[in-house]
C-alpha cells in the first residue's frame, strides 16, 4: 500500500506540573547541554542563536518552576566568568535524557508497526 512518502515520527517530551504548566522540556534541556559543553550561559545562548537575556529568562523560569538552581555561576576574574550545571540540574538532565531516549525508541518501534503499511 505505502502511499505516504517520508512519514516520520517526532516525539517531544515535556514535564508538566499538576496544573498542566510546562516545567521542563527540550528547549531547556538543549540550553543546559550547551552550558555544560561551553561552561558559559552567554556562549551557550550564542551557539543557539539566542539572546543572552532570553537564555537567562529561560533558566530563571525553569528554576522558579522546579524550586532549585540549575546553574552555578562565577563572575569575571582572571579566567573570566562562567557557569556550570548544579548537581540537581545534572540529575534532572540525565533523567530527562534517559527517559527521552527510551520513549523515542519505543515510539519509533510502535510507529513502524502501526504505519508500515500506510
Amino acid at each position: 500500500m505505502n502511499h505516504s512518502p517520508d512519514l516520520r515520527l517526532a516525539v517531544t517530551l515535556r514535564l508538566l506540573d499538576g496544573e498542566g504548566q510546562r516545567r521542563f522540556g527540550p528547549g531547556v534541556a538543549a540550553l543546559l547541554e550547551e552550558v555544560r559543553e561551553k561552561r558559559s550561559l552567554r556562549a551557550a545562548a550564542g551557539s543557539m542563536g539566542m539572546a543572552y537575556s532570553k537564555a537567562w529568562r529561560i533558566v530563571r523560569a525553569a528554576e522558579d518552576a522546579l524550586g532549585y538552581k540549575l546553574l552555578s555561576s562565577t563572575i569575571g576574574g582572571r579566567h573570566g566568568g562562567g557557569a556550570a550545571l548544579t548537581a540537581e540540574a545534572e540529575a534532572l538532565l540525565g533523567a530527562y535524557q534517559a527517559l527521552r531516549e527510551e520513549v523515542s525508541a519505543y515510539a519509533l518501534q510502535r510507529f513502524g508497526e502501526y504505519f508500515r503499511d500506510l
